[in-house]
């Protein structure tokens, strides 16, 4: 461990396993700073789009990034993620910003200036972070790292619910074949790929609500508070 004394949590895991909902419930209990850190890949995605910046565009997507601002802002009811002043808190959840989100993680530039942004949010505050790569290669120091699965049917079942319910016109089909592909983007991707942290603890979610995954949780973050203060 480093001699900072803030506390910081990193959970990582597969599309779809509930890591926000999980994080955001843990960090209002702990009373800590919460960081999505897949909205600001999702962000940089919609700025891309909008843009129309190609992917393989390597001086225009180095000069984007200087032009990309991500801030998380708290209200009454929820974190709400800004880019550039606007709130694009509903728009990134959308099924075209998913379809693209992992290739736009994969570009070595991109994710070189997002893990620069979340080191830089987590440099003081006690925060929970959850992403692909926050126990490997953002926070390789993290105090508690948690690693989440689930059975893939039971995630594309839980995303296809999510965006129906949000009046997304998408079929459970689609939302497979899109899950089956992030998963292997994030997966084999040469910078920071998807993997599990040799000291992270599994918390696979197939089965239990999300009172059972929280409490899991709260009792690992009480283990590893006992470990800090003693060490």
């Amino acid at each position: 461990m480093s001699g900072r004394h803030n506390f910081i949590i990193a959970i990582d895991g597969f599309s779809s396993c509930g890591k926000s909902t999980l994080a955001k419930s843990l960090a209002k209990k702990l009373k800590f700073a919460f960081i999505d850190s897949g909205a600001m890949y999702r962000a940089v995605t919609l700025y891309f789009i909008r843009h129309n910046i190609a992917l393989d565009d390597q001086a225009t997507i180095e000069s984007a990034l200087k032009d990309i601002h991500i801030d998380f802002i708290p209200n009454a009811i929820k974190t709400e993620i800004h880019l550039n002043d606007e709130d694009i808190s509903e728009e990134i959840r959308q099924m075209y910003i998913s379809d693209k989100v992992s290739d736009v993680s994969a570009i070595k530039a991109v994710r070189v200036a997002m893990v620069a942004q979340q080191q830089k949010l987590g440099s003081r505050r006690n925060i929970i972070m959850d992403g692909r790569d926050i126990g490997t290669t953002v926070f390789p120091d993290a105090d508690l790292k948690i690693f989440m699965t689930a059975d893939p049917k039971v995630r594309a079942a839980r995303r296809y619910l999510e965006l129906t319910e949000k009046g997304e016109d998408v079929t459970l089909e689609e939302v497979v074949e899109n899950l089956a592909t992030r998963d292997r983007i994030d997966s084999t991707r040469a910078e920071s790929p998807l993997r599990q942290a040799e000291d992270a603890i599994v918390l696979d979610n197939s089965n239990l609500t999300p009172e059972q995954q929280l409490q899991f949780v709260e009792e690992e973050y009480l283990k590893a508070r006992a470990a800090k203060t003693q060490a």
